[in-house]
């Protein structure tokens, strides 16, 4: 048995519909009917990172970061392939850089997303602390 199922469907057209559990998700190669699928991808990375970054922060002996925000940004190749992901993170706690270091290096570890992607397309992080 998997640990994951989901069921995506498209009755015509270039957009589909995932039903993840109890959630429906609409995507849309053209960015009509939703986000298109890379687009989905560095949103799911970043949703993915930030929680790491929390946990690396609690396994920091941080656990009050405050806000977190991740602005990412991804750059597509000829092919419309993704070929580069980089996130600011914004923290609202006032942490020295090299605290914000540390805590980013166990998000790389903690982090699924991050786990699965080839290296070369893992996100390019910088942080920005006491941001908020």
């Amino acid at each position: 048995m998997s640990d994951i199922q989901t069921s995506t469907v498209s009755e015509e057209g270039f957009a589909s519909t995932s039903q993840v559990g109890e959630f429906e998700l609409t995507i849309d190669a053209l960015d009509e009917a939703g986000p298109n699928p890379n687009a989905v991808l560095v949103a799911d990375y970043a949703s993915c990172f930030l929680p790491a970054f929390r946990v690396g922060g609690q396994q920091r002996g941080h656990d009050d970061l405050g806000k977190v925000q991740i602005d990412a940004d991804a750059d597509l190749d000829e092919d419309d392939d993704l070929e580069a992901i980089r996130f600011d993170i914004y923290v609202e706690a006032d942490l020295d850089d090299e605290t914000l270091a540390t805590i980013l290096e166990r998000a790389k570890d903690v982090c699924h997303v991050h786990s699965a992607l080839r290296e070369e397309l893992r996100a390019d992080a910088t942080v920005h602390g006491d941001a908020f």
